[in-house]
């Protein structure tokens, strides 16, 4: 398995790796990144595998995009590292420490839910037919961020900032949207949570309606060893209160158990 391409800060020993959701890519986090990283860590964001730089799997799904994960951390020289995970991403942090656990020293879970539902169940179909429907009947994905970003922040987003993500989102590519898409909703990782021990951080949006405070808080409590946290944003509150989200994970960064890379 190829390495999926990523961006990096900072030269320490410690590890973070932030993944992004599935409207992004590495470069929504090039100026957050650096900010996340206390002294002594090495921070890289990741483009998922079909999304930048990175190379498509196939069949995309959960399995294949934590071992690419590891893959990853292979590449850079990590024996482990703490996930930081926006959405999407953070599925795919709870994933890979199911999967994986000897490789992740602690996980950020932002605005993310520990499941997404039945397959099959009418509010997972009307999620895709509003984001897969609109590409069907030849929808661009300029279009379909137009309608989707601004409806995922909160009341207090900067416009610059919805326009960088819309901007992010309309350059990928609308097949590998559409094979993350069909992944996401048949992620359930309700059954590992008592099992995942290592330190945890669940943060939420106020604002957010994808991913509600009260199901992130859920998923916090059923994390032995998280704590919760809540900022004034929606869906994107990472890049919506940067200097606040930073601040919670270098404080969790900084209480963490001292270990080798």
């Amino acid at each position: 398995m190829p390495a999926p391409h990523w961006i990096e800060s900072g030269g320490g020993t410690r590890g973070l790796l932030f993944l992004h959701g599935v409207s992004g890519g590495a470069e929504a986090a090039r100026t957050l990144l650096p900010q996340l990283l206390p002294q002594g860590w090495r921070g890289l964001a990741w483009d998922m595998p079909g999304y930048g730089a990175s190379a498509p799997l196939d069949p995309l799904d959960f399995d294949t995009l934590a071992d690419a994960i590891v893959t990853l951390l292979d590449a850079a020289g990590l024996s482990r590292a703490v996930l930081v995970g926006h959405s999407l991403g953070g599925m795919i942090a709870l994933h890979t420490a199911a999967r994986h656990p000897a490789r992740v020293d602690a996980l950020v879970l932002a605005c993310c839910t520990p499941a997404f539902g039945a397959p099959a169940g009418p509010l997972q179909q009307a999620f895709l037919a509003r984001r897969l429907g609109p590409l069907e009947t030849g929808a661009t994905m300029a279009e379909l961020a137009a309608d989707l970003i601004p409806a995922m922040a909160g009341p207090d987003a900067d416009p610059a900032l919805i326009g960088a993500h819309i901007a992010l989102m309309t350059r990928i590519p609308p097949a590998r949207y559409a094979a993350a898409l069909r992944a996401l909703v048949h992620f359930d990782a309700r059954a590992a949570l008592p099992g995942l021990t290592m330190p945890a951080l669940a943060v939420a949006g106020r604002h957010d309606s994808v991913s509600t405070p009260r199901v992130v808080r859920q998923m916090a409590e059923r994390l032995p060893a998280a704590t919760y946290a809540e900022l004034p944003a929606g869906h994107l509150a990472p890049f919506e209160a940067p200097e606040a989200f930073a601040r919670l994970v270098r404080d969790f960064l900084t209480r963490l158990p001292d270990r080798p890379a």
